[in-house]
């Protein structure tokens, strides 16, 4: 190859016959149905039921020590019973994306996913429980969805990276630093056009858009969650080296919202445990 990666990957995102990240449809009508506010359970349950392995991996996880410490569910029904359907729609989210996640074929790139898929569990999970704790409670699912999916640009990417390799066997590879260098520049409005394609709300469109912006909107609640989670998660080293040195208490996020300290000691303790509490993670 003789032209630089960047600028292969900026004409592979343009094309329309990009193979993109696929997005459940069954997790995108989930989201659909539940934006109508007067659905059913039986409309969640026929939607879910019409995918076996979804099915499956909903039970697995609707069953793990995260999201249940009851008796075991064994019927979608059962699940969306106790968890809720907002719940469901949110494990299905999680199913959906965990197989994105998982399906390189080339090891480094899949190494590669597999630190970003430990990211952004850290952060649904770390940003859902920054939501209840902070009195954002009925905002503890959308929380949830757009600390899962703020960073899908590095995925994206990830996945043009493949393509181009296997297009092109003279490439020998890339290497981890190229990979990191190009995510950093191109994955925040990479994302936020693949959530438009996706047709995802705008406010889950903004968060992956603006995650990294000096200057973020600070009326945005779920946008200053994220920020204030991710930043946990590098400072943690979740999906990147750790940087300890990190002063979270000290981000305009942080103080905006009136986080003290001990509360910000007890999320990086809930994300580091997460990482065991979710089971089956790429």
């Amino acid at each position: 190859m003789t032209r630089p990666f960047v600028e292969v990957i900026k004409e592979q995102l343009e094309l329309e016959s990009l193979n993109l990240p696929m997005f459940h449809p069954i997790a995108l009508k989930l989201q659909a149905v539940l934006a109508a506010k007067d659905f059913t359970i039986e409309q969640v349950v026929a939607l879910i039921i019409k995918d076996q392995a979804l099915t499956s991996q909903i039970l697995r996880l609707a069953n793990s020590a995260f999201f249940t410490g009851l008796a075991k569910v064994t019927t979608i029904t059962e699940a969306v019973v106790r968890l809720g359907a907002r719940e469901i729609a949110s494990i299905a989210m999680l199913a959906s994306q965990q197989n994105s996640y998982n399906s390189f074929s080339i090891p480094e790139l899949k190494s590669h996913s597999q630190a970003l898929w430990r990211h952004a569990i850290g952060c649904a999970i770390g940003t859902r429980w920054l939501a209840e704790h902070t009195g954002y409670k009925h905002l503890a699912q959308e929380a949830f969805i757009a600390g899962l999916l703020h960073d899908i640009g590095c995925l994206l990417i990830l996945k043009v990276l493949e393509g181009i390799l296997v297009a092109d066997p003279e490439v020998k590879g890339v290497s981890r630093e190229l990979t990191n260098e190009i995510i950093v520049a191109m994955h925040n409005e990479s994302g936020y056009q693949l959530m438009q394609k996706w047709n995802l709300p705008e406010i889950y469109c903004t968060i992956v858009r603006d995650h990294h912006q000096e200057q973020a909107d600070t009326n945005s609640v779920l946008l200053s969650l994220v920020r204030v989670v991710d930043n946990a998660c590098r400072k943690l080293g979740l999906g990147c080296a750790p940087e300890p040195n990190l002063m979270l208490a000290a981000t305009a996020e942080a103080q905006g919202m009136g986080i003290k300290e001990i509360m910000l000691a007890e999320l990086e303790i809930l994300i580091e445990d997460s990482m065991e509490m979710v089971s089956g993670a790429p």
